[in-house]
């Protein structure tokens, strides 16, 4: 498969990744943190709740970032395309929620989704090594 297939291949099962992670973990939060389902429809969360979200968006930048690095070892751009398709699709969303959430928010989202894709694709790298040593 030529290198442009297998980066569109990587990014797509990172952004999957991303979200089922996200959607699952969502369900989670609503079961754990206590008045999470009743201020979610209007989106108005408590600093316990918006630390959860966060949370589950940075176990979700991992996990895509090391589904991506872990599915395509021999083509690390594709988890730098990732990073960054993360960012373009999360701004328009944030601008839209800019007056829901404190600026802090917001920023340690936004700011954090690039680095921690990057992580967790660094996170792949001992199994990208392993399955190249038993090879």
């Amino acid at each position: 498969m030529p290198n442009a297939m297998k980066i569109v291949l990587g990014v797509l099962v990172g952004l999957v990744v991303w979200f089922v992670v996200a959607t699952f973990g969502n369900f989670a939060i609503r079961g754990l943190v206590a008045g999470y389902a009743e201020a979610e429809p209007a989106m108005r969360f408590t600093l316990p709740m918006l630390l959860a979200r966060l949370g589950l968006g940075a176990v979700s930048s991992v996990a895509a970032g090391f589904a991506c690095a872990a599915l395509l070892r021999s083509v690390p751009v594709a988890v730098k395309f990732l990073a960054g398709l993360l960012v373009i699709f999360f701004v328009p969303v944030h601008y839209s929620l800019w007056t829901q959430f404190p600026l802090w928010y917001h920023a340690v989202f936004l700011v954090s989704l690039a680095p921690l894709a990057l992580l967790g694709a660094r996170l792949a790298r001992p199994l990208a090594s392993a399955a190249n040593g038993a090879a």
